[in-house]
């Protein structure tokens, strides 16, 4: 059953938990020039009245339906996982073109110097094969970030998944 990563940024303070989960869970090394899959965002915003409010943002890969990464990879190394929906990679065959990274819209997919290959956010979708959540969301302790099964997102009637995003921005495939 399809996941979908849910995003409620009132309960947000750009803590950046979330991203220290995602570097243990996948061994990212700032220090070697890695990146995080997971990004903090903070925006500041003016108020009619004069004040300001900041509203913060918690993204990764949006785990797209239509993902244009996986058409775009001339190798094969992106697909969808049937059993959770995440856009999951094998870097295996990885040739280091950035072709995914150029017709990804949120610039999820990202080239590792390292070793020449493009890497990106899985979900955890071991961990959530398992039974068990993201380690992004895992590390969120004020449940800013949840994972949950598409039925079970459906039946709350909330619009904060991280996917709704793409509708809001339109873009979406026609």
């Amino acid at each position: 059953m399809k996941h979908v990563f849910v995003f409620d940024q009132d309960k947000c303070s750009a803590c950046s938990a979330c991203m220290m989960g995602c570097m243990d869970q996948n061994d990212i090394d700032l220090a070697a020039g890695d990146q995080c899959f997971r990004k903090t965002y903070d925006n500041e915003i003016a108020l009619a009245d004069g004040s300001t409010y900041c509203a913060y943002i918690s993204a990764a890969c949006m785990h797209c339906t239509d993902a244009p990464c996986i058409a775009a990879c001339p190798v094969g190394c992106l697909s969808k996982d049937p059993e959770t929906g995440f856009t999951v990679y094998d870097n295996t065959n990885c040739i280091g073109c950035k072709s995914c990274a150029m017709a990804c819209p949120f610039g999820a997919p990202r080239y590792r110097a390292s070793d020449g290959k493009m890497v990106k956010c899985d979900g955890c979708n071991e961990r959530v094969k398992n039974g068990l959540k993201p380690a992004c969301v895992c590390a969120c302790s004020f449940g800013a970030l949840t994972c949950v099964t598409e039925e079970e997102y459906k039946a709350s009637g909330s619009n904060k998944a991280c996917s709704a995003l793409i509708d809001q921005l339109g873009l979406k495939k026609k």
